[in-house]
């Protein structure tokens, strides 16, 4: 049986947070992250508009998600609809040119760069990184070691626009006219006010990689982030103050959903990135007229080719993809089809073992914050119900925690379901369902069967990421030829977790879809297309011609 105890350890590391490796606060921070969720009176996160940090009238308390009976991690303004007017007209303020772009202010792309450089300078330092860490840990509790690479890749980010590369970003390309003196030139221009509605599962990262993309751009962002993690990008706000953005550029907002809505519809915010569940994107899609990029639910697949080798490594990925940050990830593993030679070589048995190490105690297993505990068991039930469909592992409520009741306490999870059951219409949705949770599906394939993982490939509704475990050359073709996810990993490392700062992540196959991370994703979220056509020399000895 899978013992997962809050331990004595646990709740040490998570109440005192790790003292011995924080020196010193930073200059610039509000907060001290050892005292999250521990001091009687809990941290006051703050709105942000026309430059002034402010209060609201009501609050949300954020219970410590660890600890039912502990004090609240913070309280976080529950803005009402009739605080609104400082963001409204905040956003009525920034032309449809935006704040900058190549024609106006552009010593501003400099400034970036360098406001950039200091901040990701900042997060390489130790001390500051580890400030990150622990605030990260206290509101969406994960490992040191996965807090700790959210960080690194958002410092890597910022370090790879510093300097020039903010303006590079903005490069214009030219070409010569029909005759002498015209000349087009392209441009990349912002879309002015801005709006970004920010994820809890990685609460700096996501946040500051779309945030900084706007600015870079020359929008003026509004950033809603969720409620449960709100501090962390409030203290990274006050981070990017001192490394010398004024204060007017970024509008922060913590509210609920409505008010973000009223807010999106009342201003003339003219583009939305959306980072969330499908169901919030489909609506904001509807309700402003497709003016929103999205990266929404990832239910995304590994399919374990016929070349069987590196068993450990593979069942370790697996174990990583599925459960690391308690599957929480929009990148996790949910559905995971195996190759009937895998299951002969033991795969299965070592990613249970794998799983049966998870533990409160380093937070390699976590609360799940967006389902409770009844809830994911509910779904686990349904699929058990499905002819032929057998509980792998998990499928518990975790021993002696002390985990609010609002959240999730569940073993890392895994069901089978036989391929030929799961492709049947009344059980492909439930299967296919994303359980932001440490959940996924399992199935095995024959060699005559491959054609049966591609159609479940092509009929599942979201194209995030995948993972092509094989090295045979002709399995992997057969596979990326005939699938879509904007994120793919191929060879036998592959993995389907993993946004780091030096490749695309995002869907494909969506017009709407939103990148993340890269030059390319930059430019086509926080950017349009702009031309402009010279003309300006009349020919000697012109002569109006005949009307045409």
């Amino acid at each position: 049986m899978l013992s997962m105890r809050l331990s004595s350890s646990s709740a040490a590391v998570f109440s005192s947070g790790c003292r011995r490796c924080m020196a010193s606060l930073p200059s610039w921070a509000t907060l001290d992250p050892t005292s999250l969720g521990s001091a009687p009176t809990p941290h006051s996160v703050e709105n942000l508009v026309n430059g002034k940090w402010n209060p609201s009238t009501k609050s949300l308390i954020i219970p410590n998600p660890m600890d039912k009976d502990a004090p609240p991690v913070c309280t976080v303004p529950d803005t009402q609809l009739d605080e609104l007017a400082p963001f409204i007209e905040s956003m009525k303020r920034v032309p449809k040119s935006g704040v900058h772009n190549p024609l106006k202010n552009v010593e501003r792309y400099l400034q970036f760069g360098e406001i950039s450089r200091k901040a990701g300078e900042a997060l390489s330092d130790p001390t500051i990184a580890e400030f990150f860490i622990q605030t990260i840990q206290k509101t969406v509790p994960k490992s040191h070691a996965q807090a700790a690479g959210e960080v690194h890749v958002t410092a890597k980010f910022l370090q790879n626009f510093g300097g020039d590369n903010t303006r590079f970003l903005a490069k214009s390309f030219g070409v010569p006219g029909d005759h002498y003196g015209q000349f087009s030139h392209g441009h990349r221009w912002p879309f002015g006010p801005v709006a970004i509605i920010a994820p809890f599962n990685f609460p700096l990262e996501i946040p500051v990689l779309q945030l900084m993309g706007a600015l870079f751009m020359g929008n003026k962002p509004v950033l809603k982030p969720a409620e449960k993690c709100a501090l962390v990008m409030e203290q990274f706000i006050h981070l990017l103050h001192h490394c010398g953005m004024d204060r007017n550029d970024v509008d922060l907002l913590n509210c609920q959903g409505p008010v973000a809505e009223q807010l999106i519809l009342n201003s003339p915010i003219r583009l939305t990135q959306f980072t969330g569940s499908s169901r919030v994107a489909e609506m904001l899609l509807e309700k402003t007229k497709g003016k929103v990029k999205i990266e929404d639910a990832g239910f995304d697949w590994k399919i374990l080719g016929p070349d069987v080798d590196d068993v450990d490594y593979v069942a370790w990925q697996c174990d990583q993809d599925a459960y690391a940050c308690s599957g929480q990830k929009c990148s996790a593993e949910s559905i995971l089809f195996a190759h009937e030679n895998w299951e002969k070589a033991g795969l299965f048995e070592k990613m249970k073992q794998n799983a049966s190490t998870r533990s409160l105690d380093d937070l390699s297993i976590a609360p799940v914050l967006t389902h409770t505990t009844k809830n994911f068991l509910e779904h686990t039930g349904r699929l058990l119900e499905i002819p032929g469909a057998k509980l792998m592992f998990g499928g518990k409520e975790l021993d002696n925690h002390n985990i609010p009741k609002v959240y999730g306490a569940v073993e890392p999870t895994a069901v089978f379901v036989p391929l030929k059951e799961m492709l049947k219409d009344e059980n492909f949705e439930a299967c296919t369902t994303e359980l932001f949770a440490p959940f996924q599906v399992v199935t095995t394939f024959a060699d005559d069967e491959v054609c049966l993982v591609l159609e479940a490939c092509e009929r599942m509704s979201n194209h995030l990421t995948a993972a092509v475990v094989s090295n045979d050359v002709g399995f992997q073709t057969a596979i990326l030829a005939n699938t879509v996810n904007g994120t793919t990993y191929a060879g036998r490392r592959a993995r389907t977790t993993g946004a780091p700062q030096n490749h695309w992540f995002g869907p494909a196959g969506d017009a709407r879809g939103a990148g993340i991370g890269t030059p390319e994703a930059i430019k086509l979220v926080w950017s349009c297309h702009r031309e402009i056509i010279m003309d300006t020399v009349i020919p000697a000895g012109w002569k109006q011609p005949k009307a045409t």
